[in-house]
């Protein structure tokens, strides 16, 4: 199962958000569109993008706002577009935590490029948070691949979307120790989640879901922490 990047482009003008379409989804990106911050924060905490490409020009706050919020809780890459050629700006971005800052109108293959290093410094910095760079982690015949971003079963890929891999590899972090949902939720889904753990309840019950399918063939000596996690 190939499992696509998501970017997110919070863009109000019309032309660059046609373009990025077309060059986003060309190249294999999901892509998310807001032309507002308000919706911009609605969508982040709820499918959890990979990138963010952000005006900060936006109609209904500026996008150093959006950045400001963001960073309280998320370390989600973000590549801010902007007209302004002030180095007060592009300073204050990348001080309010941008990872990168593009003047328009820019290139595509730079645009592109820049991109990719984001997301290649993002997963970097995921596994070492994690603790487990280029490792596997097998609970009996479970194995969490942090190096593939991949959950094995019994040698075979369990399927799991990114989200879903992403609490797995919490939850294989703290295998043996007591995970609050309100941490859940906050570590995947940020603070707007917090009320409300049905969405964690969904995800939990489509892993299990997957993971079964294999399960049936697991050796009936295997451990039975492996499913304990969930």
């Amino acid at each position: 199962m190939i499992i696509r990047n998501k970017v997110l482009v919070a863009e109000r003008e019309k032309n660059t958000i046609n373009l990025l379409r077309s060059v986003l989804k060309a190249n294999d990106y999901d892509v998310l569109f807001a032309e507002k911050g308000s919706e911009a924060l609605t969508l982040i905490t709820s499918h959890c993008p990979d990138l963010i490409i952000l005006d900060l020009e936006l109609p209904d706050m500026k996008g150093s706002e959006v950045l400001r919020y963001l960073r309280i809780w998320s370390t989600i890459p973000v590549i801010v577009l902007s007209t302004s050629t002030h180095e007060r700006d592009k300073v204050e971005a990348l001080d309010l935590g941008a990872d990168d800052y593009i003047l328009k109108p820019f290139g595509v293959p730079e645009l592109l490029a820049r991109i990719r290093a984001a997301l290649r410094h993002r997963n970097m910095a995921s596994e070492g948070t994690y603790g487990y760079h280029n490792e596997v982690v097998r609970i009996g015949n479970l194995e969490i691949d942090y190096s593939k971003h991949r959950v094995f079963v019994n040698g075979t890929d369990a399927g799991l979307t990114k989200t879903e891999y992403r609490l797995m590899a919490l939850l294989g972090r703290y295998t043996g120790r007591i995970v609050t949902y309100d941490m859940i939720l906050r570590e995947i889904w940020g603070p707007n989640q917090n009320s409300d753990n049905r969405i964690l309840r969904v995800n939990m019950a489509n892993i299990r879901r997957k993971i079964e399918k294999n399960r049936q063939s697991r050796n009936t000596s295997s451990p039975k922490q492996a499913w304990d996690i969930l």
